[in-house]
């Protein structure tokens, strides 16, 4: 296969500056492209650097709000690209509306751009007449309107992007995001791990992982604890991760058996993860949903809402336990198999299969080459 030159321009990664599950899913995907081409990444971060074949090209941008400081990364990355553009590169990866006008200028090139999600579906309609939804909104239109091709990670993201910028079906491919299951997946004491966050070897531990904001409905899975307490007054609840919506949960928990931890390192996480009983994933909108690829990859038993690419990709009742966004559903899912301990392993066990089957980074990079060779 001919090699291909390829630059990828992503406001994240692993190894600069990370914000959220963008950055795993860009970085993951460069380097399993790295295996037979040539990638280069052009991200915010300070120097220059090179991680498992992908070459990072870094700048630290200002800015006095997100808009502004977006367009100030996205014009001084294209002066970097132009310095590594000889010979040219035959395809420029954009992912989500960071870098739009970078996009922009680099337009007559051979580009595609990835809709990890939108602006209407990570706050609806609750800041409509906010001024920085409607210029991130107008980027995303834009991108999806100039670039070559599009890409998007479920299929219910593309039909929303269809309805949001009015893009014509023929122009998007689905491609998911992946994972490397052997990351998340480690063979731990689950009762002295628990011993070690001061709950019971024996109780149930239930893990939220994910950013604390509207968009991940934290405060669903924390409404719905009263009602699993009266089902198993000896559950524990751990939220992992941090965002705007924690200091009024920390508020609201304050007599139940909920803990913190704020953004812990990635080494702890899969300790956490894989002492876990039920991860539960209580989003409002969720386009893909990196948290049930590494649960399944851990093997947990997971209850999820049933929206976006989760409902997609779960098969209820063999893989997972698919609920309504309230917190009286997701209660119920938690009590319908917090008591059943092989059902819960079963669903683990299918769920590791699953992703072995479908979600390997290999698999996934596959699909986006061939995307690029039809560009």
């Amino acid at each position: 296969m001919e090699t291909l030159k390829i630059a990828f321009f992503c406001w994240e990664s692993i190894y600069t500056e990370r914000v959220g599950g963008l950055a795993r899913a860009a970085t993951h995907l460069a380097e399993e492209l790295a295996k037979k081409h040539e990638v280069h990444f052009f991200t915010r971060g300070i120097g220059d650097l090179e991680v498992n074949g992908v070459k990072y090209h870094c700048y630290c941008p200002h800015g006095s709000n997100i808009v502004e400081y977006c367009k100030n990364l996205s014009l001084k990355l294209v002066d970097v690209f132009k310095e590594f553009d000889n010979p040219k590169f035959d395809i420029l990866h954009f992912h989500d509306w960071h870098m739009v006008e970078a996009l922009h200028i680099l337009r007559d090139k051979n580009t595609v751009f990835t809709y990890h999600s939108t602006e209407y579906g990570r706050n609806g309609n609750k800041f409509g007449n906010w001024w920085e939804f409607r210029e991130i909104s107008g980027k995303e239109w834009y991108a999806g309107l100039i670039a070559k091709k599009i890409t998007t990670v479920s299929d219910t993201l593309k039909n929303e992007v269809m309805w949001l910028y009015n893009i014509p079906e023929w122009k998007i491919r689905v491609v998911p995001n992946g994972v490397h299951p052997e990351e998340f997946y480690t063979d731990v004491d689950a009762g002295l791990v628990k011993k070690e966050y001061r709950i019971h070897p024996l109780a149930p531990l239930i893990v939220f992982a994910g950013r604390l904001v509207y968009q991940k409905g934290p405060d669903l899975l924390l409404r719905a604890i009263p009602e699993v307490l009266k089902h198993r007054w000896d559950a524990k609840f751990i939220f992992i991760g941090d965002g705007d919506m924690r200091s009024w949960l920390e508020e609201k928990a304050k007599n139940l058996p909920v803990l913190f931890t704020g953004y812990i390192p990635d080494r702890e996480f899969v300790r956490l993860l894989n002492s876990a009983d039920i991860v539960v994933i209580p989003s409002r909108n969720e386009p893909f949903g990196l948290i049930l690829l590494e649960a399944w990859s851990a093997k947990r038993c997971v209850v999820a809402t049933d929206v976006g690419g989760l409902s997609e990709n779960i098969d209820n009742f063999y893989d997972g336990i698919k609920v309504y966004p309230t917190p009286e559903s997701i209660a119920w899912g938690i009590n319908y198999v917090i008591d059943d301990s092989e059902g819960v392993r079963l669903l683990g066990e299918r769920g590791r299969e699953k992703v072995e089957q479908r979600f390997r980074w290999k698999v996934i990079a596959k699909k986006m080459i061939d995307v690029y060779r039809s560009v």
